[in-house]
């Protein structure tokens, strides 16, 4: 069985001070090291709050956050910081990537934030995972010369820059055609089964969240379902998730789009 890679006990978000609000509602969840997780449920349900908490871009009013071995859930900014550059790597919606700089310097940013040294020391492994993402031939171009397709494989491979445990999403093809779309999620499969990257993905998309291991339904600040592929009376659990044709990985080749 494979390890757990990140549990949560109690896990309580509240904003404001004078008139609070009380996002997440006191859950447990873990998930284990090579999963591929969709998050997913309507807007304000608590999902994008969730994986800002479990990406350590927010913290928890209360609760325990175990992350890789390490219990975060005191950690002051600094120290989440670099557990964060460390350990998890992101990919939005809207990717991010400075405009003034190529694929590959975009690339390099996360290790040379980290080490502090000169960018050239990255820029193999750099280019191996363009090469990883199907832009071999594109590194040195810069971003605006890219399409949409294109920029977001580079905001993947900076997110796996420096080799992070779990690669964390929030609407990474929001922002794409159904094509497109379906090339980076492929392209995502791809990584998590070749790399054993842990993938917690937010998705409104419940066609792609069909097609993961896992799907994490919220509701409310609340975990409505927890569903498993594979598991038994798996046809029930899945019913009205998607149609029965989305729930198959059909493997698109990448290309350079």
């Amino acid at each position: 069985m494979r390890d757990e890679l990140i549990k949560i006990k109690d896990l309580i978000k509240v904003y404001g001070q004078e008139i609070k609000n009380e996002v997440l509602h006191g859950f447990s969840l873990a998930i284990k090291r090579g999963e591929f997780v969709s998050i997913i449920g309507p807007s304000g349900s608590g999902k994008s709050t969730l994986l800002n908490i479990l990406g350590t871009l927010d913290t928890a009013t209360s609760g325990q956050i175990i992350i890789n071995g390490e219990d975060i859930s005191d950690f002051d900014e600094m120290r989440l910081a670099s557990f964060r550059n460390k350990n998890i790597g992101f990919v939005f919606q809207f990717h991010h990537l400075l405009p003034e700089f190529s694929a590959v310097e975009n690339v390099m940013m996360p290790s040379w934030i980290e080490k502090g040294s000169a960018v050239d020391d990255f820029k193999e492994r750099a280019y191996n995972l363009l090469d990883l993402v199907g832009l071999k031939g594109f590194e040195e171009k810069l971003i605006t010369k890219l399409s949409g397709g294109q920029k977001q494989r580079v905001a993947v491979a900076r997110a796996l820059m420096n080799e992070p445990a779990i690669l964390m999403a929030d609407e990474p093809t929001g922002n794409l055609d159904s094509e497109t779309t379906m090339k980076v999620y492929n392209l995502l499969r791809d990584i998590n089964k070749e790399l054993n990257t842990t993938f917690i993905i937010v998705t409104h998309d419940r066609h792609l969240a069909a097609k993961s291991d896992r799907v994490i339904e919220m509701i409310d600040g609340n975990i409505d379902r927890d569903i498993y592929k594979g598991k038994k009376g798996e046809d029930e659990e899945w019913q009205g998730l998607a149609p029965v044709y989305c729930r198959e990985l059909n493997s698109v080749k990448v290309e350079n789009q």
